[in-house]
């Protein structure tokens, strides 16, 4: 195998969002990671909301309130009313 080809491959810490930490070993001094073992759904029994990329509030700030938004039936009715107000002009 030849020399000074590969990376050094050393022991890191690797640090949860919740706090704990653990050691393993990678061409990195440090990893960090949202979730591991002790604060995983599947791991501790408990169920947990996980947002991590606040998606949700992303999505409100870009396009607002479900509110404010037309439904189908209103948009397809403006367009009747305007394509009504064509024909009648073109009729005239």
């Amino acid at each position: 195998m030849k020399k000074d080809v590969h990376p050094e491959y050393q022991e890191c810490v690797v640090t949860c969002a919740c706090g704990s930490t653990f050691k393993t070993r990678s061409t990195k001094k440090e990893i960090r990671v949202e979730i591991c073992s002790q604060c995983h759904p599947f791991f501790t029994g408990k169920q947990k909301f996980i947002d991590s990329a606040g998606r949700v509030e992303k999505f409100k700030k870009k396009f607002g309130d479900a509110k404010d938004f037309k439904t189908a039936k209103d948009v397809k009715t403006a367009r009747d009313v305007k394509s009504l107000a064509k024909t009648k002009k073109s009729s005239r």
